[in-house]
């Protein structure tokens, strides 16, 4: 039996993905359609390949804060209710297209206001656009409302998650240039979140080190983080034994989701290569490790794609693709049953029928 999927093998394969920018995913030609329609006036260029180009070329700087620096564009055109609704539509379309069965898509509101729109009409019409994707292609994408970390909207859009959480919504992120901005800033955001029994998630430990990811997880209660790529600086290597620290521990103890992003990852110099990626170590040494996209427009990725890159990187085959996928779907913000539904009645079948199809028949 061939153990080593191809690309379009892995398409085919039903996929869950945890960490996903609704403004990092914007199609080129969708950017141009809606920049026309708005008067935005500030594109580098009107030609969607190019455009294409230059966000790829934009986000490899190496550096978080540069790459944050594209997400002008994409936002400066997501300013009305018929903007959004597109953009979420569309991206539900595309990670269906991509084989994606459950998604969790994040947007920020408080970045959707200068047209005129308040939060609720952001959030609903990007719940809109999701219902509209799931009528047509069969997807089911919950919403994660982000608070910028260096902004002090966080209790507001906090609220709005609670709000909303029956509709769609199904949990709360903060997001930014994390050095200068720890999550204990939102400490009160996040106080309230636990007091209503609602799901959040915090980047940290991507642009900066331990400390974010102590203090995302011990002061602020984090249910699951946001990249977590420097957990890595708290486990020694000697050969093929590693020694965790206290903190890497816990987060391998509790079972602590870390979503992480390989392609992103190295863009924004949290990571040298796929191959040098944390993702390998981690894995082997079985912490909730999910795989993800990020941004799939500055990334020029889909979650394929980075499952290929690491089959290549790493050996992967489909035990370990599936692996990663029940971690995902585990480490998801919607209810127990609705988890063991997908994950024994759609993923599962789906990994074993791709595995078993290039099975050679018993001589």
């Amino acid at each position: 039996m061939d153990d080593r999927p191809t690309l379009d093998d892995i398409r085919r394969a039903p996929k869950v993905l945890l960490h996903d920018h609704l403004d990092g995913g914007v199609r080129p030609a969708t950017i141009v359609d809606l920049a026309r329609e708005s008067g935005y006036e500030a594109l580098p260029t009107t030609d969607p390949e190019n455009l294409r180009a230059w966000f790829e070329e934009a986000s490899n700087s190496g550096s978080l804060e540069r790459y944050l620096e594209t997400f002008s564009h994409t936002v400066g055109v997501m300013q009305s209710v018929e903007a959004l609704t597109r953009v979420a539509y569309e991206c539900g379309e595309d990670l269906a297209a991509d084989g994606v069965v459950y998604a969790e898509v994040r947007y920020a509101p408080e970045q959707h206001l200068s047209g005129g729109l308040t939060l609720e009409q952001v959030v609903e019409a990007v719940l809109d656009g999701f219902a509209k994707a799931r009528r047509d292609f069969g997807i089911r994408v919950g919403t994660l409302v982000t608070a910028m970390r260096h902004q002090a909207r966080s209790m507001e859009i906090a609220e709005l998650a609670v709000r909303y959480r029956d509709l769609g919504v199904v949990g709360f992120d903060i997001a930014g240039a994390e050095a200068g901005y720890p999550p204990t800033r939102h400490l009160d955001a996040f106080e309230y979140l636990q007091r209503e029994n609602a799901h959040f998630t915090i980047h940290a430990g991507e642009g900066f080190g331990l400390p974010s990811i102590w203090q995302a997880i011990q002061w602020c209660g984090a249910d699951r983080l946001g990249h977590g790529v420097r957990i890595i600086d708290d486990i020694e290597v000697d050969g093929d034994e590693a020694r965790l620290g206290r903190l890497a521990g816990y987060v391998r103890d509790k079972r602590i989701p870390l979503e992480m992003c390989p392609t992103s990852n190295i863009q924004t110099g949290a990571a040298k290569s796929i191959e040098e990626h944390p993702i390998g170590l981690l894995r082997r040494l079985s912490f909730r490790v999910t795989v993800n996209t990020d941004n799939r427009l500055m990334s020029g990725t889909t979650l394929s794609r980075e499952f290929a890159k690491l089959r290549d990187a790493f050996g992967y085959g489909w035990d370990d693709l599936q692996w990663f996928t029940v971690n995902a779907m585990k480490s998801a913000f919607v209810p127990f049953n609705e988890r063991l539904e997908l994950i024994n009645g759609v993923i599962k079948p789906g990994f074993a029928q791709l595995k078993w199809s290039g099975a050679r028949p018993l001589a």
